[in-house]
């Protein structure tokens, strides 16, 4: 028995890692990817909704050919979770619309805020104060973005407008599905289905409301001409599938505090290499300071929630063994 418990839990040990790992590279690597594509093909809301149809349309012939055992649409569920898909792309498609004005390490500086918008969403709905480590970490992480700003040479009001508006719908998008607890039940392959075939009526709706349909399409068509562009393209649509594959695995298989960990440890790295790779980034003294402040709020966060929580996972062991005596 305990041979086989010990097998069991080197199991699931491997299959955590390899979803967290996997979750982290998939990430690093979509933000320098769609900023590649974006520098050539500015059409950001069409990019993610061909990379929203390719999914969608990838794993519904899928299902029909018998690769995937993904469940056919439910409209019960589709409701459930029609209003998570929508904070989802709308976080997504503000996102890679501030990606052309704002360069890399920036961008993801301001994606930390999120933890910060999370606690002030939190204090509005009535959940507990939170510990005094994470609220000092997400301080000194909102503190860093304000000197990295006042460093950054290329800043771009517009840009910077629109990541801050990502980080609501991310609040927004985290709270709902902590909140609906809809994505129950379903696997990584069926969530990610429904988040792309609910997300299509929005974005069709958004590209013809900002006016990039249909020009979006005939300059799609004139670049791709373009060998390089084109590889660049269709690699930007396989790493979208394999980007939420990988973050609705690793919140399924670990948890969606893991996730966030993920996410902030991958940061540190598209940092550092957002200073060398595709360019934008003037190096300064307050620029380098603020990112450093920065990354250094984002490390110390991830540690007070992972501390918060193995604290929470021994009270209730040491409460379950009580209550057996």
């Amino acid at each position: 028995m305990e041979i086989r418990a010990d097998a069991e839990t080197s199991s699931f040990s491997s299959s955590s890692l390899f979803a967290a790992v996997s979750y982290g590279f998939a990430s690093m690597a979509m933000v320098f990817i769609n900023k590649a594509v974006l520098m050539q093909y500015t059409y950001s809301m069409t990019l993610l909704t061909l990379q929203q149809l390719f999914t969608t349309l990838l794993i519904h012939f899928g299902r029909k050919m018998g690769y995937t055992r993904a469940r056919g649409v439910d409209m019960e569920t589709a409701k459930q979770l029609f209003p998570v898909s929508f904070f989802y792309n709308a976080n997504v498609a503000f996102a890679l619309a501030s990606l052309k004005g704002v360069n890399i390490p920036m961008y993801i500086a301001i994606k930390r805020l999120t933890p910060l918008a999370v606690l002030i969403a939190g204090c509005f709905m009535g959940k507990g104060r939170p510990t005094t480590q994470v609220t000092l970490s997400v301080i000194l992480t909102a503190a860093g973005v304000l000197i990295a700003a006042l460093g950054d040479f290329s800043f771009d009001l517009f840009g910077y407008s629109l990541a801050f508006i990502s980080v609501f719908f991310q609040t927004m998008y985290l709270v709902l599905v902590e909140k609906s607890g809809a994505e129950k039940g379903l696997s990584s392959v069926e969530i990610m289905f429904y988040n792309s075939f609910l997300s299509l009526p929005f974005l069709m709706f958004l590209i013809i409301a900002t006016g990039e349909f249909p020009y979006s399409l005939s300059v799609l068509f004139a670049k791709s001409y373009s060998f390089t562009f084109l590889m660049i393209l269709i690699l930007s649509l396989v790493m979208g599938i394999v980007l939420n594959f990988t973050m609705f695995l690793c919140t399924i298989v670990n948890s969606a505090l893991t996730t966030t960990i993920v996410g902030v440890l991958k940061g540190v790295g598209s940092t550092t290499f957002g200073f060398f790779l595709l360019g934008g980034v003037q190096v300064h003294a307050l620029n380098v300071t603020g990112l450093v402040i920065n990354t250094a709020g984002g490390v110390w966060y991830s540690y007070a929630k992972y501390q918060q929580k193995k604290s929470k996972t021994v009270k209730l062991v040491t409460d379950v063994e009580a209550h057996r005596k």
